[in-house]
């Protein structure tokens, strides 16, 4: 299967077009997988949309935006290093114009690496701003507060947790969880590209019939197979996410167990919750990652980063 030349410029704006537009669309439902996920001991939530529901009511629409801010400021990074790495990657190991399936998911894995550096204080930053509408419905839920003039409660931001994390913990503090992300992210991209790109060389063949190295898919074939590719992907790596999540939530609502590792978050989940909770939100992470990565690999065919260079040059 033939590749596309695509410089790395292009290749970068593609990634960051793509990764905002994508987040901007799927965001609120990223939100409820978080909190959904972080259940421990009292279910605020019951699903998906009750967690909207609530998230609206206590929140206001806007509250379905926590922590989009961070998202929208390192998801251009996250996903040009994603996509690009993986292209490149293809490149370099394809022979006469032809990736192996070995290629094609050692290409992933590499892509998988390069993003975490981005990914893990992105996540970090972004669970904690998320997660705290859920802390903050369930403490009247564990202790109803005196009939007195309700305070606002102190609204995290991410400056000032990034501040607080690198004067206690240091630069190691944004990489905590580093690890858990690392395996999630290398598999999922593993899964998520070599399928991509054979979908989407499917789509190709149909649209002439027969197969063609040249053509290059339409918007519609792209988008397809990326949303196809990141549901699989997503659904697979659901576990990994679930104790990512847990390893990097910070604070911890009442009676929730805190964690000292990927072995031992996976242990008190298997014991206290059983082996459901491991793909809890997992119906939210399909429908967060199938358009973004639907939206991303669109963009990334329709070449919105060549047309952009095009117009500066």
């Amino acid at each position: 299967m033939g590749e596309k030349k695509v410089s790395l410029p292009a290749k970068l704006i593609n990634g960051g077009v793509a990764g905002l537009v994508g987040v901007t669309c799927v965001f609120p439902i990223d939100l409820a997988k978080t909190r959904l996920q972080n259940q421990q001991g009292i279910q605020v939530y019951k699903g998906m949309f009750d967690c909207l529901a609530k998230t609206i009511r206590s929140e206001g629409y806007f509250g379905c935006y926590r922590g989009a801010a961070v998202n929208l400021t390192l998801v251009t990074p996250e996903k040009a290093i994603k996509l690009a790495a993986n292209d490149v990657f293809r490149q370099k190991l394809s022979k006469d114009g032809r990736l192996p399936l070995w290629g094609e998911v050692l290409a992933g894995c590499g892509a998988g690496t390069c993003q975490v550096v981005v990914t893990t204080p992105m996540e970090m930053l972004k669970i904690q701003l998320q997660d705290a509408g859920r802390l903050a419905a369930q403490r009247p839920a564990a202790a109803p507060a005196p009939q007195t003039q309700p305070s606002r409660p102190q609204r995290p931001s991410a400056t000032g947790i990034t501040v607080e994390l690198l004067k206690t913990r240091g630069l190691t503090g944004l990489y905590r969880g580093a690890g858990a992300t690392l395996m999630r992210d290398v598999p999922f991209s593993m899964i998520y590209f070599p399928l991509f790109a054979n979908l989407n060389a499917l789509g190709r063949e149909s649209a002439g019939g027969q197969a063609d190295v040249q053509a290059q898919a339409s918007f519609w074939q792209s988008f397809a197979a990326g949303c196809c590719a990141g549901s699989v992907a997503a659904v697979a790596v659901t576990p990994l996410d679930v104790i990512k999540t847990r390893l990097q939530t910070l604070q911890k609502g009442e009676g929730e167990d805190t964690y000292r590792g990927v072995l031992d978050c996976t242990r008190r989940i298997m014991r206290r919750e059983g082996p459901s909770a491991f793909l809890k939100g997992a119906t939210c992470r399909a429908l967060v990652i199938a358009p973004l990565f639907g939206i991303a690999q669109g963009v990334y065919f329709l070449g919105v980063g060549e047309m952009v260079l095009g117009l500066l040059g």
